[in-house]
Formats: structure tokens, C-alpha cells, sequence
């Protein structure tokens, strides 16, 4: 049966290609996995810009109309690119503008810098093969917090992060130790960021030693050689900080909190991952794994 080997390819394939090659509706497919129950009927252009609307504002003006698309169908709901494009336009719906930040970098130093090992290859084919890591700085009118995380790259996941008032070395340190803690990967990972003084230090070369990491860095100057964790940081940005003014700098850790842990790692579909959250992305992994290769 067609549903039935759509279902088993899920982990493979986005199930909008699965259904085009069989020719048949994803809102067939859902009908099929709930056991025969009718699938949910097409809105109309009203209901579906209430949908719209509501969705804008619980992500907080985040998605543009791909994402807003994926969002509708991953609810149940049939939606073309052309009509919500359509929708969002005459209503004046659309994603936060993006905006360009000025880098932190501090590579003015005289410690030892690591080769770019890396080299752009951003799509490893397994979770804790390669972390990124970088920082920002954020204004609040209690004066200035810095954020560094990890990235993995594998799934695009945030395995680690700290924020604080000061650019040192610990900062880094406590957003690799979050991540070891949570992934606690095998040795040989290898962990990326840029020449900056903090992941230069003693302190946060010794810690790679006691992971087992090997260090890579970017090439002086080449913001492109960390790509997906700029990235990251402009979408953060564009999604939570602009626009918007924080009284205390407790106010920004709750709103980085709910926007790291929350909202991107478990519910933002994410284009590089086929539209599915970061989480739902290594899930699906996960469970196409032998049970003797499952990582936690």
C-alpha cells in the first residue's frame, strides 16, 4: 500500500517529496496513520489568515511564508506556498527583517591558534562529530551580556550556552561543560570556532583535553569558515533582540532561555533540516538507528 511505504521512507525523505512520487495528498497520509479518521478539511481564506495571524504571533513574527507553510501542514491543515504567500502579502504579514551584526572576535593575541580542520564542511552524517562554537554581545539598560553556545552541527541543535556580564574565558568553558554534560560525547569530536582570545585560552584548550576534542579554527578573519553559528546568532537576534529593549539582564536570560530551550531546539523548523525542529530532526535519527548505535 502507498501510505504504508511512505511511512516506512519518513526517516528518510520530507514526506511532501514521499507524496508527489506516489502522487497522493499528505492529508490522505495523515487520514491513513490516524487509523482512517478525516483528514482536516481545507480552510477557508478567513480561517486559514486566523491561522496565520495566531501562528505569527505565538513564534513571534519568526516565520516567513516557507516556514509558515510547514507550519500549517505539520497542524493538519492543506496549504499551498502560493496562497499563504499570497495571505501574508495582502495582510501584511512577514518574518522580521534581517539585519547585520558586528563580530566579537579577538584574535589580537599571542597564543597558539589550531589549523581550520573544518574547512566549511558543515554537514556531518551523525550527532557529536562536530560542535561550533561562537559569542555575541547583547545590550540590556543594566549594560552589556555576552552569549556564547555550541552548535551541533549534525542537527543543528544548541547542546550548550551561557551568558554573562563579562567576554572571559569561563564563558566559553561553561558552554562546552553544559554541552559535554548533556551529549557526553565519545572522544575525537571535533570543535570548531573562531581565534578568539576565550577558546585560545590555557583554560579552554585545557578543557578540549579533558573531553578528548580536537580543535579547528577559522581562518584569520573569515567569518564564513563558522557559518551556521553566525547564522544562529542572526536569528536570535532578528527573532528576540531587535526591536525590543530588556530593563535587567535577569529579563534577557529568561527570554534567551525560552528562545534557545523552548522554542528553537524543540519547535522552530529549521530549512537546513528538511522543516523539522532540531530535536525532532535527531529523534527521527535516533530511531532509524540499530539500537546498539542509538546515542542519547
Amino acid at each position: 500500500m502507498k501510505y504504508a511505504w511512505i511511512e516506512g521512507q519518513r526517516n528518510d525523505y520530507p514526506l511532501d517529496e514521499l507524496c508527489r512520487v506516489l502522487d497522493v495528498s499528505e492529508s490522505g497520509y495523515r487520514s491513513w496513520k490516524k487509523g482512517g479518521q478525516p483528514a482536516k478539511k481545507r480552510l477557508t481564506d478567513a480561517q486559514m489568515l486566523v491561522l496565520i495571524r495566531s501562528i505569527h504571533a505565538e513564534y513571534k513574527e519568526a516565520y516567513g511564508s516557507p516556514r509558515m507553510v510547514e507550519e500549517i501542514r505539520l497542524r493538519g491543515f492543506p496549504a499551498s506556498k502560493d496562497r499563504v504567500e499570497r495571505l501574508m502579502s495582502e495582510n501584511g504579514i512577514q518574518a522580521k527583517h534581517k539585519r547585520r551584526f558586528k563580530v566579537t572576535t579577538d584574535s589580537k593575541h599571542n597564543l597558539p591558534v589550531a589549523p581550520n580542520l573544518l574547512e566549511r564542511n558543515f554537514t556531518p552524517d551523525a550527532p557529536n562529530q562536530v560542535w561550533t562554537s561562537d559569542i555575541t554581545y547583547l545590550w540590556t539598560n543594566e549594560g552589556w551580556l555576552y552569549l556564547a553556545i555550541v552548535l551541533d552541527l549534525f542537527n543543528r541543535e544548541v547542546v550548550g550556552w551561557s551568558l554573562k556580564p563579562r567576554m572571559t574565558a569561563d564563558i566559553v568553558t561553561d558552554a562546552l561543560t553544559m554541552a559535554w554534560f548533556r551529549r557526553k560525547p565519545a572522544a575525537g569530536l571535533m570543535h570548531h570556532s573562531d581565534r578568539g582570545s576565550q577558546y585560545a585560552s590555557h583554560a579552554f584548550q585545557a578543557k578540549l583535553a579533558d573531553y578528548g576534542m580536537i580543535c579547528s579554527m577559522s581562518r584569520k578573519g573569515d567569518c564564513w569558515d563558522n557559518a551556521p553559528t553566525e547564522s544562529w546568532f542572526g536569528s536570535f537576534k532578528n527573532e528576540r533582540v531587535h526591536g525590543e529593549r530588556f530593563e535587567t539582564r535577569d529579563e534577557f536570560k529568561a527570554m534567551a532561555f525560552e528562545y534557545i530551550e523552548v522554542f528553537y531546539n524543540r519547535k522552530r523548523l529549521h530549512s537546513t533540516l528538511g522543516y523539522r525542529s532540531p530535536n525532532q530532526y535527531l529523534k527521527n535519527w535516533l530511531d532509524s538507528q540499530p539500537q546498539e548505535k542509538q546515542v542519547a
